[in-house]
C-alpha cells in the first residue's frame, strides 16, 4: 500500500496536481471505460490541463473525442476496489426525493436560450441548481420569504420557485432573453418569479433595493465581477445584518492566486465566510476550472454596507473574462470621433464619459446618476456616450431622456437599429448619423390609447402603476384610485411596484397592448 501511495504521489507530482484529485481521475479510469474529455472533468472536478497531463502520464488510448486507460495500467497506482471518499455535499442526501425537479429542471435548461461567451455564460447541470434551492431551506426559511437571483443564466430562480412555491423570487439580469425565457416558464408553471432587466455597473433595479431575505449570485469569474455582483446582493437585502449572499465561484486547483484575489474582494465589502463547500456546483462546460465551482454562505456585518457605497461605484466596466468588456480588453472610446461629432451637434448636457476637458461649460451626468433619477433641468439636446459593452443599457439611456433631441454614440457604429426604433417607437423617431444614433421625440399623441402609452414612458423613472393608475382616472374621472390600481394590475401583474426603466424588452413591448386593454376595462367599470 505505501507503494502504491507513493506512486500515486508521483504521479501527481509530475502532473502538477494533488494526490487526492489523482485518486479521482484514476478512480474513474480504472475500469477501462472510454470518456468523453468533458465528461472526465465534470465527474472528477479536477481542471481540464490537470486531466490532460494524467492521461498523458498513462499512455491513454484515444477514438475521437474519446480516451481510456487499460487496467493494467493503473493496476499498481491504484489498489483493486479502492475509492478515495469524497466530502458528502450539505444537501445529497436530500436531491433523490427532488427527482422529479431535477427532470424538470434538466428541460428548462435544455430549452434556454444559448449561452453568451462575452456574458462568461456557463450552464449549471439541473442537478446543481436544486441543490441550491434545497441548501436555501436547509439553512435558511425560504418559505414565504423572498430570494434575490442577481443574475441567473442558471435557472436558479425556477428550480427555488419550485421547490418552494411559496416563496418570492426576483431575477435581475442584463440578457433579454433570459429575462422573457424565464418570465415564459414561470407563467406556465404557475410559479411566483418576477423579472428586471439591470446592468449591475450602472445600479441595481430600484424596485429590488432592501427586497430579499437571501440573495444568490453564479457571476463572472474575476475578481471585479464578484465584487461587483456580491454588492448588488447587499444592496438588494432588507436587513444586511440578518440577510445571507449565497456565491458560487470557481478556479483551476492550478490557480490558487486567482481564488486569493477575489476572496481579497469579498474582505474588502467586509463580508464573513460562514460557510463554504467545495465543488458544490457543477457546469456543462467550464473544463478550465474542473467544470466545478464552490459555493460560499456570505454574511454582511455591519461594516459591509459601508464598503459597498464606499466601492460600488468605482468597479470598471469591465467585468468578464472575455469580449468587449473583459477584464483584458483594451478597447476604449473614439475620442477624437466623439469630439468632433458631438461638437456639431452643440449639446446643452453630456451624459456618459466623455474626453476630460471637452466643452468644458456643458454640464455632466454620470450614466448610473441618469438612470437613478430624472435630471432636474430640461436640457433641449442632450449627447451620450455609450462605453464597449454597455450597449444594452441603449434603450434605458434613451427613455431616461426628456430632451427633444438626444443623440447617442455606442461604442461601435450603428448598422441597423431596427429593433431598438421598434421598441422605442411610441417615444422616438430614431436614425442612424454617422457613428451615432438620432432620436427625435414625436409629437404628443392625440387618441387616448397611444396617449396613455406615451405618458407612461415619458415618465420612465416614475413607478408605472402609479403614473398608470392616475391616467386611467384622468380619462375615467368615475373611477377610484383604488379600482384603477387594480385594473392596471388585473391586466399587468408584472407592473408592480416597477419603473419602465426596470422592465424587460418583452414587458415594454407589451405595453401596447396592455395599455388599451386598461382603458376599456375603465370604461366599462367607471
Amino acid at each position: 500500500m505505501e507503494q502504491e501511495q507513493q506512486n500515486v504521489r508521483t504521479l501527481s507530482a509530475t502532473a502538477g496536481l494533488d494526490p487526492r484529485r489523482a485518486y479521482e481521475v484514476l478512480s474513474a479510469l480504472g475500469d477501462g471505460s472510454w470518456w468523453t474529455l468533458a465528461d472526465l472533468v465534470r465527474r472528477t472536478a479536477t481542471s481540464r490541463r490537470s486531466v490532460e497531463a494524467v492521461l498523458r502520464e498513462l499512455g491513454a488510448e484515444r477514438s475521437g473525442d474519446r480516451f481510456r486507460v487499460r487496467p493494467e495500467a493503473v493496476r499498481d497506482l491504484l489498489a483493486a476496489g479502492h475509492r478515495p471518499v469524497g466530502p458528502a455535499g450539505p444537501v445529497d442526501h436530500v436531491l433523490p426525493g427532488h427527482a422529479e425537479t431535477v427532470e424538470r429542471m434538466a428541460k428548462l435548461i435544455a430549452g434556454a436560450p444559448r449561452s453568451r461567451h462575452a456574458l462568461d455564460h456557463v450552464s449549471a447541470t439541473p442537478e446543481t441548481v436544486v441543490r441550491r434551492a434545497l441548501l436555501l431551506g436547509a439553512r435558511f426559511w425560504p418559505s414565504g420569504g423572498r430570494v434575490l437571483c442577481v443574475g441567473d443564466h442558471d435557472l436558479t430562480s425556477l428550480a427555488i420557485a419550485s421547490v418552494y412555491p411559496g416563496a418570492e423570487v426576483a431575477v435581475a439580469d442584463i440578457d433579454e432573453r433570459i429575462l422573457a425565457y424565464i418570465d415564459e416558464c414561470a407563467a406556465e408553471l404557475g410559479l411566483s418569479v418576477h423579472t428586471r432587466w439591470s446592468d449591475l455597473r450602472l445600479g441595481l433595479p430600484p424596485s429590488l433595493h432592501g427586497y430579499a431575505d437571501v440573495a444568490v449570485t453564479d457571476p463572472p469569474y474575476t475578481p471585479e465581477g464578484i465584487g461587483l455582483f456580491v454588492a448588488r446582493c447587499v444592496e438588494g437585502l432588507q436587513d444586511p445584518e440578518q440577510g445571507r449572499v449565497l456565491l458560487a465561484y470557481g478556479a483551476s486547483e492550478r490557480t490558487p492566486m486567482l481564488a486569493l484575489k477575489v476572496q481579497t474582494s469579498l474582505h474588502d465589502l467586509n463580508m464573513a465566510y460562514e460557510a463554504m463547500y467545495p465543488d458544490f456546483n457543477r457546469y456543462f462546460g467550464a473544463e478550465a476550472i474542473g467544470s466545478a465551482a464552490d459555493l460560499y454562505v456570505l454574511r454582511p456585518t455591519t461594516k459591509s454596507k459601508p464598503a459597498v457605497a464606499a466601492r460600488v461605484e468605482r468597479f470598471s466596466a469591465a467585468i468578464y473574462t472575455q469580449g468587449p468588456q473583459s477584464v483584458e480588453s483594451q478597447a476604449g472610446s473614439d475620442d477624437a470621433r466623439l469630439r468632433a461629432e458631438a461638437t456639431d451637434f452643440a449639446p446643452d448636457l453630456l451624459v456618459g464619459e466623455w474626453p476630460a476637458g471637452f466643452l468644458p461649460r456643458t454640464p455632466r451626468v454620470r450614466l448610473a446618476t441618469w438612470l437613478a433619477k430624472p435630471y432636474a433641468a430640461s436640457p433641449g439636446r442632450v449627447a451620450i456616450a455609450v462605453p464597449p459593452g454597455l450597449d444594452a443599457a441603449l434603450p434605458r439611456l434613451l427613455l431616461a431622456a426628456r430632451a427633444a433631441h438626444v443623440r447617442a454614440f455606442p461604442a461601435e457604429p450603428p448598422t441597423d437599429v431596427t429593433g431598438l426604433a421598434g421598441l422605442l417607437s411610441p417615444v422616438y423617431e430614431l436614425a442612424v448619423h454617422g457613428a451615432a444614433i438620432d432620436a427625435v421625440r414625436r409629437p404628443p399623441a392625440t387618441n387616448p390609447g397611444p396617449a396613455l402609452l406615451r405618458r407612461l414612458l415619458d415618465r420612465a423613472h416614475g413607478k408605472l402603476v402609479n403614473t398608470w393608475r392616475e391616467a386611467l382616472i384622468a380619462a375615467h374621472p368615475g373611477l377610484t384610485k383604488r379600482q384603477a390600481r387594480d385594473i392596471v394590475l388585473r391586466v399587468a401583474p408584472w407592473a408592480d411596484g416597477v419603473t419602465a426603466l426596470e422592465l424587460p424588452a418583452h414587458r415594454l413591448t407589451a405595453l401596447t397592448e396592455a395599455v388599451p386593454a386598461t382603458l376599456r376595462l375603465a370604461a366599462s367599470e367607471a
